[in-house]
């Protein structure tokens, strides 16, 4: 089983959406939009931008985990990672990311 892209709707009316292994663990969340074509882009771009290395920022969090954003190529983050118990886990994430983006299927649940 693959991964795949839930989009949901907030209680707010925005939109969000996360990237999910085939085993159901979010390997990536995206911001809030306003717009579910919005939203829709931002999934195109995760799919574009995680064949690229040079997009994942690996970052630390203030408490010292490990975690990393997903940038387009202008810069702006389409989505970022859960934090990590250690730079290994992170890069295992970041390959989970890698392999399931680009075949993910949509799951729409707006």
């Amino acid at each position: 089983m693959a991964g795949s892209f839930e989009l949901k709707k907030t209680d707010a009316g925005n939109f969000v959406f996360a990237l999910k292994a085939a085993n159901g663990q979010t390997i990536l969340a995206s911001e809030s939009y306003k717009a579910k074509a919005s939203a829709l882009n931002g999934i195109e771009s995760v799919r574009k931008n995680a064949e690229t290395d040079d997009r994942f920022d690996r970052r630390t969090s203030s408490n010292g985990k490990p975690y990393f954003v997903l940038t387009a190529t202008n810069g702006q983050i389409v989505g970022q990672s859960e934090m990590y118990g250690s730079a290994a886990a992170m890069e295992n994430g970041i390959r989970s990311v890698r392999d399931n983006a680009s075949d993910a299927a949509l799951n729409d649940m707006t």
